[in-house]
């Protein structure tokens, strides 16, 4: 173990995140620095992170998921950083290992970490999301994300690279009407991604690869075994390929 503790900075982006911001700021008093980058919010979200004279509001024009994240870490004054959404819990377990991950002697520059999908008040067991890891915790100085990908961001990690035991729980699906918002925003953006790249939207891709995902997800990774949340969750990851493949037409015939 090191002689001194490390610190630790967590770094939350939001925008309209009043349904869940006010339980994940009780839930992170571990952490040695707490940033809200937020991109303007309407609703209560500011006034939530204000009364929490412990945490350091910063707001910041979204542009993409990459830049913002980007800016987050900027602003952290620490050298370890842990991301985390506002629809994501801690365990207590995780908790503590993250905190003797990074006082480790032996400590990677960036750990993944599991997540378990809460669909409403239920976990999804499959669908997908059964593999469904990421990077939360890294050394800042060693990581920085890939500014090419807007979406589902791509973290550039010098040095070694391990995995957590505990998992993240992730309250994602909350309502169909959000979540179908959700994945059309992340298939808008995705479409810019790609049309900044040069990628042109091929009508038959549009077609095939909306569908491909649904049978991939339903039956590969067995959504059927989730029922009727399996094929809500398959239709809209599907649905938002759909929304990729439209904008980028959009995008390439206004260019035309």
């Amino acid at each position: 173990m090191n002689n001194e503790k490390q610190k630790l900075s967590v770094l939350i982006i939001t925008l309209n995140e009043e349904q869940h911001i006010k339980s994940l700021l009780e839930d992170i008093d571990f952490a040695d620095e707490i940033i809200v980058v937020d991109s303007y919010s309407t609703d209560k979200t500011i006034s939530i992170v204000d009364s929490f004279k412990n945490v350091k509001l910063i707001q910041n024009t979204f542009i993409d998921y990459t830049s913002q994240r980007n800016f987050a870490l900027d602003q952290a004054k620490n050298p370890w950083v842990l991301f985390i959404d506002a629809d994501e819990r801690l365990t207590s377990e995780l908790k503590s290992e993250i905190i003797t991950a990074i006082d480790s002697e032996n400590a990677a520059s960036a750990y993944f970490i599991y997540r378990i999908f809460m669909f409403k008040e239920s976990r999804l067991n499959f669908s997908g999301w059964q593999t469904d890891k990421i990077f939360r915790l890294f050394n800042k100085s060693k990581c920085r994300y890939n500014e090419e990908r807007t979406v589902h961001e791509k973290l550039i990690v010098n040095g070694p690279i391990s995995t957590l035991k505990n998992k993240i729980i992730h309250f994602s699906y909350s309502s169909y009407s959000d979540y179908k918002s959700k994945m059309y925003n992340y298939g808008i953006l995705k479409a810019n991604e790609k049309f900044a790249k040069g990628i042109k939207p091929y009508f038959l891709l549009q077609i095939l690869h909306p569908f491909y995902t649904f049978l991939y997800q339903f039956l590969i990774r067995f959504g059927f075994l989730d029922g009727g949340k399996g094929v809500t969750i398959c239709y809209l990851n599907a649905y938002s390929v759909f929304i990729r493949y439209k904008e980028l037409r959009r995008l390439t015939s206004s260019r035309i």
